[in-house]
């Protein structure tokens, strides 16, 4: 009880607001990945169907921050949906499996030209995660070529288990350090955090004075 008190009270103000997009095939482990990152558990997850999202709020470098997760189905069907969310993300995980080296080969040739193309913002910070490290005998991608991978599209890269949590954490937090190294996102996650801090003040104002006149 006290874990969920705390998170409420720690989700009325924050410093930065940023938006994370998870994306890559259907399979890989995103939403097992975001489920270890939220709510410290995995359960048997049903595939995504169309789009999802979450929000985190956690301490780094100093900084209060409020993540919206947005968690994308890897389904050909749903391609043209999840486009419309790249619109306004500062942070984009890709992630693959690396039990399967099509999940791999599919980042670099169908979900890197999907960010190329609809992402709207060019200073976003991206990152390669390969998950299911956990399976390391059935491993068909190996972490040489994961950070070629990495190097070549120019984002950052680490191995994670969100069936372990190994890295999971790790995952989320070099990100967002990384995007508040970047001018332009920082700017883009102060503006959105003090929005909405300003619009929580207004409420809370709003009913203090509601209260007060039906007293007085």
């Amino acid at each position: 009880m006290g874990s969920s008190t705390a998170t409420q009270s720690s989700s009325s103000s924050y410093d930065l607001s940023f938006k994370i997009l998870l994306i890559g095939d259907s399979g890989v482990g995103k939403s097992s990945l975001l489920l270890s990152f939220i709510s410290n558990a995995v359960d048997d997850i049903t595939p995504t169907i169309g789009v999802d999202f979450k929000i985190k709020t956690l301490t780094v470098g100093g900084k209060r921050l409020k993540l919206t997760i947005w968690d994308t189905a890897g389904q050909e069907k749903f391609r043209t949906l999840t486009s419309s969310y790249f619109r306004g993300a500062q942070g984009i995980i890709l992630v693959y499996d690396v039990t399967r080296r099509d999940t791999f080969t599919n980042l670099s040739d169908v979900w890197a030209k999907e960010v190329e193309l609809y992402c709207t913002n060019e200073d976003c910070v991206k990152m390669l995660v390969g998950n299911k490290v956990d399976r390391e005998s059935e491993r068909a991608v190996s972490r040489e070529e994961g950070v070629a991978l990495a190097k070549e599209l120019g984002s950052l890269f680490l191995e994670c288990s969100a069936k372990t949590r190994a890295n999971v954490e790790q995952c989320f937090e070099e990100l967002t350090l990384k995007i508040m190294e970047v001018p332009s996102l920082l700017k883009e996650g102060s503006t959105s955090g003090k929005k909405n801090i300003l619009i929580q003040k207004q409420q809370q104002q709003q009913t203090t004075v509601s209260q007060s006149s039906c007293c007085s």
